[in-house]
């Protein structure tokens, strides 16, 4: 089915988005996944094309936008090459920027977004911690007043960027209230007592720096506390709806991709003297692999659309999330299938797309909390 919500300039911004891919990312893929990372040229490169800041006001070296389409154009062109440079670059361009963006002040504006344009300075959000998973508001790490500053205590985990990152947004508890006692902290590179942990070794997306980070009494002054004290909470609640949104469309254009390729491949590879695609059962199958795209597709362009208008709920963001992760899965799962042996190669994309696309029901919120907060929407 045709989609309509993108008009003739989301359309230019995705030729330069799908021309960056082609030229800075494709040839490299294979090198990123050896050394499990993407490399700063390749931030600095992306910064030059203007892909980082769109969400930043101009005056501080952005695009602003001002149009959420734009960041779901970008997602999804980095999702069709690779589920793991959406991950990475997602988490700072449409993940942290609203922090950076709607919730600091004009001296940390200027001392952060131009970098934060530029790919100079790489960023991760710290919320997750070994003993929370998805309950943030149980979270440990502590940051006590020492005068004006604070003093840091804690560990995050499954932290993307956070190995490579400059600057990390942590949450941190700053009074004994189980939600409304949390506060967020600008957590920059060299600061006395923050360290990195293990790069984690994944099953799938290597190429997405993953990482553990302890705080141990890290001092923070005053002027890296983003927005109000004991507000984190309400801070990350209000921004998880665009996290969630933007998971969905990447979702949705990675398993599309894989999708394609497959009905190329089924094309193409002969068994019994014709192609494995002309047998009735893998017609059907491809049959149902693409409607279930498109019918999600559907779905989660509304979502996109009123996320532009500022008016989607967290509702509806969650459902879009967890089925468009569900989704992915299962046309991906089927895909593998389709390729046979070959699907379970590690040099073909099919099998490295399977295990990258496992995690997808899992973060931002796993798939069953989606699925509470859709239950307790409904009065149960």
């Amino acid at each position: 089915m045709k989609r309509s919500i993108f008009t003739a300039d989301h359309q230019s911004f995705r030729d330069t988005a799908r021309a960056f891919v082609a030229r800075a990312v494709a040839p490299n893929v294979e090198r990123y996944i050896e050394e499990r990372r993407f490399d700063r040229d390749l931030w600095i490169e992306a910064g030059k094309q203007g892909l980082l800041g769109l969400e930043v006001p101009e005056e501080y070296g952005g695009s602003e936008a001002g149009d959420y389409r734009y960041n779901a154009v970008l997602g999804e062109e980095l999702s069709r090459s690779s589920a793991a440079l959406a991950s990475a670059f997602g988490i700072h361009y449409d993940c942290a920027a609203p922090y950076l963006v709607e919730l600091t002040t004009e001296e940390q504006k200027q001392r952060w977004l131009p970098r934060f344009c530029t790919g100079e300075m790489i960023t991760a959000i710290g919320m997750t911690e070994p003993s929370g998973g998805s309950d943030l508001a149980a979270l440990r790490t502590t940051a006590t007043r020492d005068g004006d500053d604070w003093i840091l205590n804690g560990s995050k985990t499954f932290i993307t960027n956070g190995i490579g990152a400059d600057l990390v947004i942590v949450a941190a508890r700053t009074s004994p209230e189980r939600a409304r006692g949390i506060t967020l902290f600008a957590v920059e590179a060299g600061m006395p007592g923050f360290e990195r942990g293990r790069k984690l070794d994944k099953v799938g997306q290597p190429e997405a720096d993953t990482g553990e980070l302890f705080f141990t009494d890290v001092r923070v002054p005053a002027e890296n506390v983003i927005g109000e004290i004991d507000r984190g909470f309400i801070a990350m609640m209000e921004r998880l709806p665009q996290e969630r949104i933007g998971a969905a469309v990447s979702n949705l254009a990675h398993a599309a991709a894989v999708l394609e390729e497959t009905i190329d491949y089924a094309k193409e590879r002969t068994a019994f003297g014709q192609p494995i695609g002309s047998f009735q059962h893998n017609k059907f199958v491809m049959a149902e692999l693409v409607t279930k795209i498109e019918v999600a597709q559907a779905f989660v362009d509304q979502g996109v659309l009123a996320h532009s208008r500022r008016e989607l709920s967290a509702v509806d963001a969650a459902k879009a999330k967890w089925w468009s992760a569900q989704v992915q899965s299962e046309v991906i799962d089927a895909c593998v299938q389709l390729y046979g042996g070959y699907g379970y190669m590690r040099e073909y994309r099919v099998a490295r797309a399977w295990m990258d696309a496992r995690v997808t029901k899992i973060w931002a919120g796993s798939n069953e909390i989606m699925k509470e907060l859709i239950g307790r929407d409904l009065g149960l």
